[in-house]
């Protein structure tokens, strides 16, 4: 059998002999049936679908009836909420214009009061400190004021001198005389002139408090070493544990016996002051100190006049012809000579032709030996 021939039977056997046929029939009916499974399933999905789609077309129905009727009922409420917000609004006028009158006169007190509170809380917080009253009583009309000593730094020129006299009628005496003829010895004299001392003195001083944010007032201290005691104040509010912080630092106060200690950081100040009371270990004696605020004071308001010193005479014209001290004997013993209109000395001041100096003025007076060269 030719090759051609061979060709030709595999041919027909494959695509158009019965047997060939009959197998694609089947391949084609196996396929059919696999169509028809599908067709199925697809349908019972349809179907679910349908049934799905029913229900949530009846549940939107119910949702959309729900919905309408929620509408109508909101808009309902709108509308009495609506009439009951312009009755609140015709009330809210009516109070504010109120609360605007009230204000008004609260502001008024509040202004008057602010100063008032904020001097009693810092008052409140003041260390303790007895008092012994050894005045009269009377009636309130009768209260004396607060009277105030100044310390006056007072520059005196080259070649002058400050005589405080005991009493103030020796001083005006050297005034009324004015010119003054003293004895140096070995025929020698000089002639100074006597000069009222006017001094600038405070009338009325306004100081304004508030409490300091980095230190604190420590009172009720034990009686004991100060070195000492600065160490061992400044090691406890140094910890933090006793609610301190770093400390910048730690000054005694000699006048009040207290000590006032200056931290780096605001908050604690006043917390420590807050507790008030601490207990402190001195030397091995366990003691409660007191820690109260520290107020600082600023001048808002000051009224001077000048005043005479009634004791105290300036001399001037004072030459440069001895020494310091022969020269300050030879005034002073002038001017203690009844005979020259002078009186007991109470403090004498010589500055002398070539030095500045200040004096040092207390109760208008030069207090003996207080005086500053520059």
């Amino acid at each position: 059998m030719s090759s051609d021939e061979d060709f030709s039977l595999v041919t027909d056997k494959n695509e158009d002999t019965i047997e060939g046929i009959q197998a694609l029939i089947k391949d084609y009916q196996k396929k059919y049936s696999v169509i028809l499974e599908e067709q199925e399933d697809l349908k019972v999905s349809i179907k679910e679908r349908q049934e799905m789609t029913q229900k949530f077309k009846e549940r939107t129905e119910k949702v959309m009836e729900g919905l309408k009727k929620d509408q109508i009922s909101f808009k309902e409420q709108m509308a009495a909420e609506k009439a009951k917000l312009d009755a609140l609004k015709q009330e809210d006028c009516e109070l504010m214009e109120e609360l605007q009158r009230l204000q008004a006169e609260l502001k008024k007190e509040d202004s008057q009061n602010a100063h008032l509170k904020e001097r009693a809380h810092v008052f409140s917080k003041m260390p303790e400190k007895n008092f012994v009253f050894s005045g009269k009583t009377g009636k309130a009309d009768d209260a004396e004021e607060f009277e105030m000593k100044p310390h006056i730094r007072y520059p005196m020129e080259e070649g002058t001198a400050l005589i405080t006299f005991e009493e103030e009628d020796v001083a005006a005496n050297i005034l009324e005389k004015r010119k003054h003829k003293v004895d140096l010895g070995a025929e020698c004299h000089i002639t100074v002139e006597a000069q009222p001392v006017h001094l600038m003195m405070p009338s009325l001083v306004e100081i304004d408090t508030d409490i300091c944010p980095h230190r604190v007032l420590v009172s009720n201290l034990p009686k004991m070493d100060t070195e000492m005691l600065l160490n061992k104040l400044e090691i406890h509010f140094s910890k933090s544990k006793h609610g301190g912080g770093e400390v910048d630092s730690c000054h005694f106060l000699s006048d009040s016996g207290t000590v006032v200690i200056t931290f780096v950081n605001n908050n604690i100040a006043e917390d420590l002051a807050l507790t008030e009371h601490h207990k402190i270990d001195f030397n091995k004696n366990r003691h409660i100190v007191r820690v109260t605020p520290f107020v600082n004071g600023k001048i808002t308001n000051l009224e001077t006049r000048t005043s005479m010193c009634p004791r105290t005479v300036l001399l001037t014209g004072i030459p440069d012809v001895m020494d310091r001290e022969t020269m300050q004997d030879m005034l002073e013993i002038h001017f203690q000579k009844n005979g020259n209109g002078g009186g007991e000395i109470e403090a004498f001041l010589y500055n002398p032709v070539g030095q500045q100096t200040l004096a040092l003025f207390g109760s208008a007076a030069p207090e003996p030996g207080e005086e500053e060269e520059e």
